[in-house]
């Protein structure tokens, strides 16, 4: 191995939510050469490690001329918005939402789009959660609701469940029964041993069904009367049960199936244990939704205007901007992941993007600032899907670092108040 290359153990994973922190990067010539234990997630992820260093839309090529020129954009608009895209440390969306905070702004992220149901129906019932480990460790019988992790956690079976070897499960995957509920189009794992198949029209009445089983009752549809009883025998039997769904499900998922499964993983902590496992994209997505709630004490959807955080979850970022309640947004993040409900809804509104190839973005911005990606070129904190805190490391030189980009572009706006 020549000594131009080194090797960078145990590095965070954002690719998915799985936040896989056993990754050996090599790096050469100022590159990523090669990302050992990725998935093709991953590895996409990570790519080469090459980033621009562009600062494009400013009258001036100076960076402290152009957070001047940002500050004063922002501080002139009749209501901005502050959009936390994927791909920051914890450490960036804070200077993020502290910005908002500055200028009475609206803040909002992917979440609002992609992740609301899960969360507004926790908040309504709680949740019976578990980290990863516990998982790994204990679930003996593990249902795949509606989702095949191969597609888009290609990693969540090998390290967490059904295959790895457990302190309670030496046996690994001979110890595990895993069920895959069918619903339309949606399949779980091909390799299950046990399918449930329904149509999407029968989701809720068999979950209502299911669940009245657990309790010694039936609702009296014969059409699923034996998957029901099939279904509900084996998770009264199992030691541990898991129940993991994706919470970045398409839109055309009713709203109904994380209240409900919510609902089914409480009731069967009456007669066993059970957890909900719910399967988050990358770029620490929960970390944003973690930071703005230890700043303003909600997830998603935070309105500063009158001076203390408002939640409007029913009145997110797409919807404001499509009504023209944001005259100006600065986006933070990695853009090529805004979903596209808000990328549509942005349409004349005067842009500011930060953050990795911010200069490449196909949004119409007036001002671009590249800077670097979370864990590969910028160290800090990140969550994992379950919430648990990782620390990610730079293993590669950014252009600039965001926090500390924000942390200045926040003193550009205070000086500006302080002097008008």
């Amino acid at each position: 191995m020549s000594e131009a290359t080194r090797i960078e153990e145990n590095v965070t994973c954002l690719g998915c939510g799985c936040a896989c922190d056993d990754i050996a990067v090599v790096i050469a010539g100022a590159r990523i050469r090669e990302a050992r234990n990725a998935c093709t997630l991953g590895v996409r992820w990570f790519g080469d490690g090459s980033l621009p260093g562009a600062i494009s839309g400013g009258r001036s090529a100076a960076i402290e001329d152009v957070l001047r020129e940002i500050a004063s954009l922002l501080r002139s608009a009749r209501a901005p918005l502050v959009y936390l895209a994927p791909d920051l440390t914890c450490e960036a969306q804070g200077a993020a939402i502290a910005i908002a905070d500055q200028l009475r702004a609206f803040v909002d992220g992917v979440t609002s789009s992609t992740s609301a149901d899960g969360i507004l129906a926790a908040q309504r019932r709680g949740r019976a959660s578990a980290t990863l480990g516990e998982i790994r460790n204990r679930a003996d019988v593990v249902v795949f609701w509606a989702v095949d992790p191969a597609a888009s956690y290609p990693r969540f079976q090998s390290r967490y469940a059904p295959n790895p070897v457990g302190v309670y499960l030496p046996q690994g995957r001979r110890d595990r029964t895993v069920i895959a509920v069918d619903v339309g189009a949606q399949r779980g794992p091909a390799d299950a041993d046990v399918r449930i198949q329904m149509t999407a029209e029968e989701e809720q009445l068999f979950l209502a069904s299911l669940r009245a089983s657990l309790a010694g009752r039936a609702l009296g549809n014969q059409s699923i009367a034996a998957r029901v009883t099939e279904l509900a025998t084996r998770l009264n039997k199992a030691r541990y049960s898991v129940v993991v769904t994706d919470a970045e499900s398409p839109p055309s998922v009713p709203s109904g199936r994380a209240d409900s499964l919510i609902a089914l993983t409480q009731s069967l902590n009456a007669t066993t244990r059970c957890s909900l496992c719910s399967l988050r994209a990358g770029g620490n997505r929960n970390g944003a939704d973690t930071v703005l709630t230890w700043h303003t004490g909600f997830p998603m959807a935070v309105d500063f205007s009158r001076g203390a955080p408002r939640y409007t979850p029913g009145n997110a970022a797409g919807a404001r901007l499509a009504h023209g309640d944001c005259d100006a947004a600065l986006i933070v993040g990695n853009t090529n992941a805004i979903p596209t409900v808000v990328r549509e809804a942005l349409g004349a509104t005067r842009i500011v993007v930060i953050g990795p190839r911010a200069s490449e973005s196909t949004l119409s911005a007036q001002i671009r600032i590249d800077t670097g990606v979370a864990g590969i070129h910028e160290s800090g904190m990140s969550l994992r899907l379950d919430d648990i805190p990782l620390p990610v490391r730079a293993v590669l030189p950014t252009p600039r670092d965001t926090a500390s980009l924000l942390d200045a572009l926040g003193s550009a706006i205070a000086a500006q108040g302080a002097s008008a």
